[in-house]
């Protein structure tokens, strides 16, 4: 076992772990995390998608002593209280859904992807998020919902300089 030091969703644990488990699923084995799906365990469909230190990884392919001394951020830390994120807050309004196992991690990739560019084209959201696979929509309606979030925190972002 080793011991790691992490926090998640602004709350610090220290928890020993096998070197060999995956940080999605010390998230949702020991951390009780479960908005962070397990998709496919081999890094192709991104539904696991978090922030490691700011940054989005596949939390499949990382191991949880990797994340030692950082930061994690999850689907579930991403709201402000009980008023959801504005990407959480477009893909609701926006019917950017089906049946909703890719979204966590589509929210955190689009999250990510607006952080790096903040006013995409359609053309470039869609290579923003094509690591994350939808199974059941045509990402009409998930690329809708990430240029209403751009246009959301933009203007957030505008009121608040």
């Amino acid at each position: 076992m080793t011991q790691i030091n992490v926090r998640v969703d602004g709350a610090s644990y220290s928890d020993d772990v096998e070197p060999r488990t995956l940080l999605v699923h010390y998230l949702r084995e020991q951390l009780g995390k479960v908005g962070t799906v397990v998709g496919c365990d081999t890094s192709n469909c991104g539904a696991c998608t978090v922030h490691l230190d700011g940054e989005s990884v596949k939390s499949c392919t990382v191991l949880a002593v990797q994340a030692d001394g950082s930061e994690v951020t999850t689907i579930e830390g991403i709201a402000d209280g009980k008023t959801l994120h504005p990407m959480q807050k477009a893909f609701h309004e926006q019917h950017g859904l089906q049946c909703g196992y890719c979204t966590p991690g589509m929210i955190m990739a689009s999250i990510d992807l607006l952080k790096n560019n903040p006013n995409p084209s359609e053309h470039e959201i869609r290579e923003g998020i094509e690591g994350n696979l939808c199974r059941c929509t045509g990402y009409v309606n998930i690329v809708r919902a990430v240029q209403q979030a751009a246009g959301e925190m933009s203007s957030t972002a505008g009121a608040q300089a």
